[in-house]
């Protein structure tokens, strides 16, 4: 984890590892097969290491659609600084590191699930706005909290973590919330 984040996109070998963590090249093959499946591990142990699950807690237990939308986007735009150096490395790897490529895959696959659970929250409640269908919304949900537009408004427009929250909140009420179907 460290390693990517200090290499900031350039890629970090296995051999890099191994000299990092003070043991040899076939050590660490013996517990990781690829790099991916080391780089996926390592978003993984970020995620334990955060508490991912217990952060998650209040977005799914939320009793409505909005709820759960208003809450999932504020533990994402949480969730987003503390993890985004590996973030941030692994998106400037993908186009030339499979194995960065798959590891940023996986993770964000994982947070278009939480998108979609909220939009189907919002459909179940019949509040989903009618222009909208589950998948479109959830792209564009998706879409709207990538790290990559996180990154834009936080670090090149200045926006705090609070006012990116409340803004991307607003955002989306007013796109994917309809009345009463």
């Amino acid at each position: 984890m460290r390693l990517l984040e200090a290499q900031r996109g350039r890629s970090v070998r296995m051999g890099d590892i191994a000299k990092a963590a003070g043991i040899s090249r076939q050590a660490v093959y013996l517990h990781f097969a690829s790099r991916a499946e080391l780089l996926v591990a390592t978003t993984l142990y970020l995620d334990e290491k955060l508490g991912l699950e217990k952060r998650l807690a209040r977005s799914r237990a939320a009793r409505s659609g909005m709820e759960r939308l208003d809450a999932y986007i504020e533990f994402w735009g949480h969730y987003i600084p503390e993890i985004y150096g590996v973030a941030r490395a692994l998106l400037v790897a993908q186009d030339s590191d499979e194995a960065a490529a798959t590891a940023w895959d996986e993770r964000m696959g994982a947070m278009r699930d939480g998108c979609r659970a909220a939009i189907e929250a919002l459909h179940s409640d019949g509040q989903l706005a009618e222009e909208w269908n589950i998948k479109t919304a959830t792209d564009f949900l998706w879409t709207l909290l990538s790290v990559r537009n996180w990154e834009h408004l936080t670090q090149v427009c200045g926006w705090s973590s609070g006012t990116y929250i409340k803004r991307m909140q607003a955002a989306a009420r007013r796109t994917f919330i309809g009345g009463p179907r």
